[in-house]
């Protein structure tokens, strides 16, 4: 079973799980992460014993020691000494003198840190990069721990008697070991889409790392600039031959591999557990079938709890394509025709496309037959780690993960990306292509069981874009123009810059507290059109209002130009909208409720709940019903006709005007809201009420997306409970009834 703690101990031991350790070989373990890597490797058969810091400083421990082991393997504890070179020496002593030492650091120049994140021992940004003047410069500075740069590390090493010993960087880091890069490799492939970084501040980070790699490279800071290390010291004998390695532990024991590129020119695919064999003899066997098939693939052999391939060492398909997109779109296109034929060559097609957006049906669809996954020799494709499949498989599911896996927001001002959907027929059945990918993806990483854990040490975009914001504003500016956004409205007239999906979304959260008087837009297309209502005009009109008599909301993603345009106008009373921000709001007064002295007060003040209510029928009366029992004030959103469409993808049988009519005359019910098309979430509704709990059905208890809501609504004080609905009676069960009864 793959527990959250289970996973993490593996992903942990993954830093070092790579390494080709001698069997049974005698190995001191100390460190962090001490307890994970001696857990796994006396699981392949090393003889593990472990200690700490101060055992190994300590004279009488050493004693009987010296010359005792075959490894020493250590993660971070030369960070939390202020004698490292002493526990360098140390660990020398006690190694065979053909033994090794593997010792792993954090980088105090490592790029998370110019990103934002916080420094793991003083808990402050930019301590490490300042080299700690601040914080260890004063004689009586309590000592936590300290980070070293590539330099700093190397000349420790000499000083204390290390001559041989070879670098490693490791990214993201050494809590998440993803990749580990020797000192004299490169990366050949974009890490824009392979990497998912972690830190020890997320909520402080003002920078997308992965974006960042391919300009390192390109300048020579790629090492100098990773975020950890793992150091191999070597008195005598040959260093490991090991280049480069992906480590793919958080799938779990039946799917975790190493792969490994070695200097002798191969690649190895090591099961990192013995269950994960059965991958291997499924790659084996995909590898196989695809050449069949006529599909080029990189061959190989299992060697026992390996398959081992030659190493090409031509660009990754994603970069290839990459740099083709920019500099020839025509061919580019040509390229990824060729990927979608190669995808319907792959194997048997059981069912021809009808034109209906699905494509045609694949026996096997090997969903990543990726960019990501091929080289590209001589203008061709040559695939490479194809070790998953699906049976039965759409193929146009596959055909969009080479569009998404590919595809990057910087593409889009070149070609939308919904151009290559409508190229390829994925736009009709968009939402099922994407629902799969979610689906596959949370399986395979075990992001379920890792939710929890990625809450806590990987960003929230919506937080980096945020904390962008406030460096280019003074404390005073920020606060004006992206917080308090309706200050000093009081009787000015408010007018919405901007008429696409951000005023959309404001018009639907905010227009009953601030009514809108008018919508400007630059885009003469839409002078004359409305908006719920409110007039869109020229940005003109501007110019005849009292400067003092009303404040522009500006609607815009790229609000930088809109700003300028503004203050060239000299408007003065001017905020910008964020769709992601939550803002205080006027609440209409809910109906006072009037107890009985001896009634026992209700759980919750204000309850929720959403639905189609199509049909009504005795299981929503009941839940209703439920609902009353837990709240004093009940409110029911009601998904709109458009909405049943989009997003059910059926007509409903009754308008939503009659569905509202008859929830309003349930005597449970307090009050009716129609939820509006692209703003009907529980966090938009949220906003709107503040309600203190959401009531929704079982059978989304352990769905993941309700699972979410529900940890929105806590973090803000509210809550999701679920409770059964009627389980004789359904909307779909009667609609199934009419349907067979007309037929």
């Amino acid at each position: 079973m793959n527990t959250e703690e289970e996973l993490l101990r593996g992903i942990r031991a993954g830093l070092v799980g790579w390494y080709d350790f001698t069997p049974d070989s005698r190995v001191l373990c100390m460190g962090a992460h001490k307890d994970a890597v001696a857990g796994y490797l006396r699981d392949v058969g090393l003889l593990v014993e472990c200690a700490d810091i101060a055992d190994v400083l300590c004279e009488s421990w050493r004693r009987g020691k010296d010359c005792a082991y075959d490894y020493v393997i250590s993660v971070g504890d030369l960070e939390r000494t202020e004698v490292p070179k002493e526990l360098l020496v140390a660990w020398k002593n006690v190694l065979k003198p053909d033994g090794r030492l593997l010792f792993a650091v954090n980088n105090r120049l490592g790029l998370r840190y110019f990103c934002g994140d916080r420094d793991p021992y003083t808990r402050h940004n930019f301590d490490g990069i300042e080299n700690y003047r601040r914080i260890y410069g004063e004689k009586d500075a309590d000592f936590a721990g300290r980070m070293y740069a590539r330099d700093e590390i190397g000349s420790m090493l000499k000083e204390s008697g290390w001559s041989r010993f070879r670098v490693y960087s490791v990214l993201s880091d050494l809590d998440n070991p993803a990749f580990i890069f020797a000192e004299d490799f490169l990366p050949n492939e974009d890490m824009v889409n392979r990497l998912f970084p972690t830190y020890n501040s997320p909520d402080t980070v003002f920078m997308e790392e992965e974006y960042l790699y391919s300009s390192l490279i390109d300048n020579g800071l790629f090492h100098a600039m990773a975020n950890a290390y793992l150091v191999e010291c070597v008195p005598s004998g040959e260093f490991s031959d090991v280049l480069h390695v992906t480590v793919s532990m958080e799938r779990g024991r039946d799917n975790a591999l190493f792969t490994v590129i070695r200097n002798s020119g191969t690649v190895e695919k090591r099961a990192a557990f013995i269950q994960g064999g059965k991958r291997l003899m499924q790659l084996a066997e995909n590898i196989a079938a695809l050449k069949a098939h006529g599909i080029p693939v990189v061959e190989g052999q299992l060697q026992g709890n390996s398959f081992v391939m030659p190493y090409v060492c031509n660009k990754v398909g994603q970069l290839y394509l990459k740099e083709l997109f920019y500099l020839n779109q025509e061919k580019f296109l040509c390229e990824m025709d060729n990927l979608r034929d190669m995808i319907l060559q792959s194997s048997e097609i059981i069912s021809p496309d009808k034109g209906d957006g699905e494509g045609a049906m694949l026996s096997r669809g090997y969903w990543d037959m990726v960019p990501l996954n091929s080289f590209f020799v001589d203008g061709k494709p040559l695939f490479f780690d194809q070790e998953f499949y699906m049976e039965p498989c759409p193929a146009n599911y596959v055909i969009y993960r080479v569009v998404a896996t590919f595809y990057q927001p910087a593409f889009k001002a070149i070609m939308p990306i919904e151009k290559l959907l409508a190229r390829y027929g994925l736009d009709k059945c968009l939402k099922k292509w994407q629902r799969m990918e979610e689906e596959n993806i949370i399986a395979l990483r075990k992001e379920t069981e890792l939710r929890a854990y990625h809450d806590e040490c990987r960003r929230n975009l919506n937080v980096v874009n945020s904390n962008r914001l406030r460096m280019n504003y003074s404390a005073e500016k920020y606060l004006k123009v992206f917080v308090d956004i309706f200050q000093n409205i009081g009787a000015r007239k408010l007018i919405l810059f901007g008429s696409g999906k951000f005023a959309k979304r404001f018009m639907s959260l905010y227009k009953t507290d601030y009514p809108v008087y008018k919508i400007v837009d630059n885009n003469p297309d839409r002078w004359g059109d409305t908006m719920d209502g409110v007039d869109i005009v020229s940005p003109d009109i501007l110019k005849g209002l009292d400067k003092e008599g009303y404040k522009v909301i500006i609607c815009i993603k790229n609000y930088e130009p809109i700003v300028d345009q503004l203050e060239s106008m000299r408007v003065s009373e001017y905020c910008v909208y964020d769709a992601n921000r939550e803002y205080h709001r006027k609440f209409k007064p809910l109906v006072q409720v009037v107890q009985c002295s001896d009634e026992k007060p209700k759980k919750y003040h204000v309850g929720y709940i959403a639905g189609v209510f199509d049909l009504f029928h005795i299981g929503h009366l009941n839940m209703f019903k439920r609902a009353k029992e837990q709240c004093d004030y009940l409110i029911v959103g009601v998904v709109s006709d458009e909405g049943v469409r989009k997003f059910k993808m059926t007509e409903p049988f009754i308008p939503c005007s009659e569905r509202i009519e008859m929830i309003k005359s349930c005597r449970y019910v307090d009050e009716v809201y129609e939820l509006p098309l692209y703003h009907a979430d529980t966090r938009d509704v949220w906003e709107i009420y503040h309600f203190d709990v959401q009531f929704s059905g079982s059978d989304y208890e352990h769905d993941e997306v309700w699972l979410e809501k529900q940890k929105f609504l806590r973090e803000r004080g509210s809550d999701m409970v679920f409770f059964p609905y009627t389980e004789q009676t359904s909307s779909t069960k009667i609609k199934a009834l009419i349907k067979e009864k007309l037929l």
